[in-house]
C-alpha cells in the first residue's frame, strides 16, 4: 500500500505529541470526519480540513500565530475557535475538542461551540448600503463578533449576495449550478436577525440626521453606517453598444444574459483583453464558441502582470481556440459582427465588453462626502462624515504597502474591507492593513496575485510557467511590493504575510528562495 493508499490518521485514537511538527498541520479524521491536529507551542488545536469558501485542502495551508490560512485562496480560521477571521470564507470552520494525557494528543469529538458567547453592543443601529462583497461581509462580522443591536442591509440587486467571481468563471463556464452562486438567502439573514432590504436602493443620504433614504421612501436611522455601493460595468462610446446582443458582466442577470446568448450563437467576440474579458473567453469556449478577443494593447494584461507572463496567459488562450486582434480599437458593432479601427470584420452574434467598471459614488457625492475615483476613506475605513464608512470597490483607502491612495477591484479586498469595517463599527479593530490579493481562472490555470503594484519598474521571473510552476517578483524602486505565482500557493501566502506585517526582510529571504 503506498502513501495515497494509507488509511488516514484516527485523531481520536491519538497521536504522540512530540511527533507533532510546530505549526505543521497533521490531516487525520474524527469519527470520520477530516479534520487536522495543529501543534502552537504546549497546545494543540483541531479544525475541520476543509476551507468553507471553496473546499481548499487546510493541511495544505499556512499557520500564522493561532490562525490557517488556506492555499487557494488565502481565506483564514482561528484555530482555538473555528471562527472565520479573513474572507473570502464566511463561515467558520467545525471545531474539535483537544486532550493530552502524557505524551498522547486526542480529538476526543466536535464542540458545539468553542467560541465564547460574547454580546457587544457597539452602535445603536447599524445600516450597510449594499449587499455585495463587502456588506455581506460586513454583516456576517457583526453577528459573528457578537453585535446584537439593530442592522439593516440594503440591496438593489436580485437575489442579494453572490459569489460573484464565479459568474465569469465556472458558473458562466456551465460547470457550477446556479445553486452554487447565492451566498446568503433572506431565510439566513432573518436567522441571524438582520432586515433585508431587497429591491429597495438608497436614493438618498443625510449625514447630518443620521438617516437612509430608500426608492420606497422608507427611512433608515443609524449610528454607523457602511457604504457599499461597488462598481458598475464601464460602456464604450461606440455606434451600436445598445445593441441587444452586447452585454457587460457584473451581476448575476448579467451572466446569466450571457449563457443565454451563447446558447444561440457560435461566434462571440470579447471586447477588452482584461481578466473578467479573458476569463469570460475561456469560459465561453467551454460550451463550444469561438472566441474572439478585441484590445487596444500589445500583450494581455502586460501592465498588471508583465509581458511574460502575460504572453503565457494570450499562449495559453490560443491553445484552447482563442484568436487575439491586438493593438485594435472598437469602431462599431453591427447586428452581427463587430468593425475594427483598422478596416477588418468580425462575425459576432454575442459581444462581451469587459472594458473595467466606474465606482458607483452618486449618493456619497450627493450627501456631500469626499470623493475621489471613489469615496476617500482613512486607514480604518472612515469617509468624511463622522460614523460613515465605505469598503470594497467604492472605497478609497490609503494602502500602507505603497503609501498611496488606492481604489482596489478585489473580491477579496471587498470582503476583507466589510469585515474590517465591522470590527472598527464595535471597537475592536485597528487599521485595515490586509495586503491585496485576488486570483484569476484559465481553463485549469489559476494565477494567485498579493500586493499592489499600480506601476512597478521591472519584473523578475522565477521558475517556469509553462510547467505551471513560477513567480513573477515585482518591483519598484527596488523594493518588491506585489508578486504573481503560478502552482506556488505557499509562497504566496508566505508573501502575504511578510506584506501585510511590513516584514521585507522575510520577503526578500522568501524571494532568494524561489
Amino acid at each position: 500500500m503506498d502513501d495515497k493508499e494509507k488509511a488516514p490518521i484516527d485523531l481520536k485514537a491519538g497521536v504522540p505529541f512530540d511527533s507533532l511538527r510546530e505549526a505543521t498541520p497533521l490531516a487525520g479524521t474524527v469519527d470520520g470526519e477530516a479534520a487536522i491536529l495543529v501543534r502552537r507551542g504546549k497546545e494543540a488545536f483541531a479544525v475541520g480540513a476543509t476551507c468553507t469558501h471553496y473546499g481548499g485542502p487546510l493541511a495544505e495551508g499556512l499557520v500564522v500565530g493561532e490562525t490557517i490560512r488556506c492555499p487557494w485562496h488565502h481565506a483564514c480560521f482561528h484555530l482555538r475557535t473555528g471562527e472565520v477571521e479573513r474572507a473570502p470564507a464566511l463561515s467558520p470552520l467545525p471545531c474539535f475538542a483537544v486532550e493530552r494525557d502524557g505524551d498522547l494528543v486526542r480529538v476526543t469529538g466536535k464542540r458545539e461551540s468553542a467560541k465564547p458567547g460574547v454580546r457587544r453592543q457597539g452602535p445603536g443601529a447599524v445600516v450597510i448600503v449594499g449587499a455585495g462583497a463587502a456588506g455581506a461581509a460586513c454583516a456576517d462580522m457583526l453577528r459573528a463578533q457578537g453585535y446584537s443591536g439593530s442592522l439593516n442591509l440594503v440591496g438593489d440587486e436580485e437575489p442579494g449576495p453572490v459569489d460573484r467571481p464565479n459568474l465569469s468563471k465556472d458558473y458562466l463556464a456551465g460547470t457550477a449550478p446556479e445553486e452554487w452562486i447565492p451566498l446568503r438567502t433572506r431565510e439566513y439573514y432573518e436567522t441571524i436577525h438582520v432586515d433585508f432590504h431587497l429591491g429597495d436602493p438608497a436614493v438618498a443620504l443625510d449625514t447630518e440626521a443620521r438617516k437612509v433614504k430608500l426608492r420606497s421612501s422608507k427611512q433608515l436611522s443609524y449610528e454607523a453606517l457602511l457604504l457599499a455601493t461597488g462598481a458598475e460595468a464601464r460602456s464604450l462610446p461606440v455606434d451600436g453598444v445598445a445593441r441587444p446582443h452586447v452585454r457587460t458582466l457584473r451581476t448575476l442577470a448579467d451572466s446569466r444574459a450571457i449563457i443565454e446568448g451563447a446558447a444561440r450563437a457560435k461566434q462571440c467576440v470579447v471586447i477588452g483583453a482584461s481578466f473578467i474579458g479573458l476569463e469570460v473567453a475561456a469560459a465561453l469556449r467551454r460550451r463550444g464558441l469561438d472566441v474572439a478577443v478585441v484590445g487596444p494593447e500589445a500583450i494581455p494584461l502586460a501592465r498588471i502582470l508583465g509581458p511574460e507572463l502575460g504572453s503565457f496567459v494570450q499562449k495559453l488562450h490560443e491553445k484552447n481556440g482563442v484568436k487575439f486582434h491586438l493593438g485594435q480599437q472598437l469602431r462599431a458593432i453591427r447586428e452581427d459582427r463587430v468593425e475594427l479601427g483598422d478596416g477588418q470584420s468580425l462575425d459576432a452574434q454575442l459581444v462581451v465588453l469587459g472594458v473595467g467598471v466606474v465606482p458607483r459614488t452618486k449618493l456619497a457625492e450627493a450627501a456631500g462626502l469626499k470623493v475621489n475615483n471613489g469615496i476617500v476613506v482613512d486607514e480604518r475605513l472612515r469617509t468624511s462624515a463622522a460614523g460613515v464608512y465605505a469598503a470594497g470597490d467604492v472605497a478609497r483607502y490609503p494602502d500602507p504597502i505603497s503609501g498611496e491612495l488606492a481604489r482596489i477591484e478585489h473580491w477579496a479586498v471587498a470582503e476583507r474591507q466589510g469585515q474590517a469595517v465591522a470590527r472598527a463599527m464595535l471597537g475592536i479593530g485597528g487599521p485595515y492593513r490586509d495586503a491585496p490579493f485576488f486570483w484569476s481562472q484559465h481553463y485549469d490555470v489559476t494565477i494567485s496575485y498579493v500586493g499592489y503594484a499600480p506601476a512597478w519598474d521591472g519584473v523578475e521571473i522565477h521558475g517556469d510557467f509553462e510547467r505551471q510552476d513560477g513567480a513573477a517578483v515585482y518591483r519598484r524602486g527596488g523594493k518588491a511590493v506585489a508578486l504573481a505565482t503560478l502552482g506556488r500557493d505557499r509562497v504566496s501566502l508566505a508573501a502575504e504575510v511578510a506584506l501585510e506585517t511590513g516584514d521585507l526582510n522575510a520577503l526578500e529571504a522568501l524571494i532568494a528562495r524561489q
